[in-house]
């Protein structure tokens, strides 16, 4: 097996290698190769991630918020209780969360037209759920009051240009937190106040006791390229603390996630994997899923259906599937038999409540809701 596994390595990285350097390619000539592959198809491998820790580093930057830039917006009511979560699934990887505090943050939106990365004759993705009369920025950003943009990746169906340039229109003093590698994207869009954070970092929110620590995601490219961002957010409210993980391919550094002791209250994570033929996998879960549930400790999984869409092109008919998430229940079941799995329906809020007697280790109910 060790010999299978040394043998895996060099095969897995050669094509890796190679769509990293299509990726920098297009970055560094905009319209040449703009947005090529369709989602996560050069998204790293656990194996390389868990591989290569990430730089660990201790700065720590403040984001401003929005009433610090010449934008004035209407503050957002809050509705969570100190100790609730509730969370909106947008499809694709997009979400919008309510933390304890009224503290709203904006997940990797696509809100404007189909992912397609340019390129729709080799793939063309469209949401199976949510009407377009939902998701307009300006509707959703006026409605929603939303404290904080997050993006995890550079790629199109996490950094959605469209969307993107849209959302700095309506709100250019709109703060955004993003992997360094989306800020060719980024730079170029109006937004006033984006924090850039490299795996390991951390930042605080100036007008909300809430704070976002990057970790380790996928590689998106050579080795020593610098990975992707997942995020654990914590909340502060009525003398509690509660925190969101989320990563959308169940990537992750064991080791930095072991070393700190970090934990989050609720994990957000794929668990079904994605496949492309000879079982090159794009997006990982089931026993991946497992061990990061092991390591958090979460008192709520919800599992994400970031592969679930309608699509079309010739590169759609290359991913497959592994697992269901009646497979990762029953796993989850012998390995944290006291975390829940809730299933989030896309535009429904979901709501997770914690027993305020036991600082939020304990769940006392969740609910979906359609207001």
């Amino acid at each position: 097996e060790a010999e299978a596994e040394a043998y895996k390595w060099p095969l897995l990285h050669q094509p890796i290698f190679l769509l990293g350097t299509i990726q920098r390619a297009a970055m560094a000539m905009p319209g040449l190769l703009p947005k090529l592959l369709p989602p996560s198809i050069i998204s790293q491998r656990r194996w390389l991630s868990h591989r290569r820790p990430p730089p660990v580093h201790h700065a720590t930057t403040r984001i401003r918020s929005s009433s610090d830039s010449s934008t004035t917006t209407t503050p957002a009511t809050t509705t969570t209780s100190p100790a609730a979560v509730k969370l909106t699934y947008l499809e694709f990887n997009g979400w919008l969360w309510e933390l304890p505090g009224g503290f709203r943050v904006l997940v990797d939106p696509i809100l404007v037209g189909n992912l397609d990365f340019g390129i729709p004759w080799l793939f063309d993705a469209a949401k199976k759920t949510l009407p377009k009369s939902r998701l307009e920025p300006d509707g959703l950003l006026a409605g929603a009051g939303v404290d904080l943009l997050l993006i995890t990746q550079s790629l199109d169906d996490h950094c959605h240009l469209r969307t993107l340039t849209e959302l700095a229109a309506v709100r250019p003093g709109l703060p955004v937190v993003a992997t360094p590698n989306a800020r060719p994207i980024l730079s170029a869009l109006p937004f006033t106040h984006v924090t850039y954070l490299e795996p390991g970092q951390s930042t605080a929110a100036a007008a909300a006791a809430a704070t976002v620590l990057a970790t380790a995601g996928p590689v998106l490219g050579p080795p020593w390229q610098r990975p992707e961002n997942g995020y654990i957010v914590t909340a502060a409210a009525g003398g509690k603390n509660t925190s969101v993980y989320y990563e959308p391919h169940c990537v992750y550094d064991a080791g930095f996630l072991r070393d700190r002791a970090l934990r989050a209250d609720v994990l957000i994570t794929p668990v079904v994997k994605q496949l492309l033929p000879a079982d090159f996998t794009l997006v990982s879960g089931q026993e991946d899923a497992v061990e990061l549930a092991r390591l958090l400790r979460p008192t709520y999984v919800v599992p994400m259906s970031n592969g679930e869409f309608d699509a079309k092109g010739i590169l759609a008919a290359l991913v497959s599937t592994r697992g269901t998430i009646q497979a990762f229940r029953a796993m989850l079941a012998d390995a944290l038999p006291d975390a829940k799995v809730v299933e989030p329906t896309p535009g429904v809020p979901l709501h997770l409540r914690f027993d305020d007697n036991d600082n939020n280790n304990n769940s006392s109910t969740s609910s979906s809701s359609s207001s």
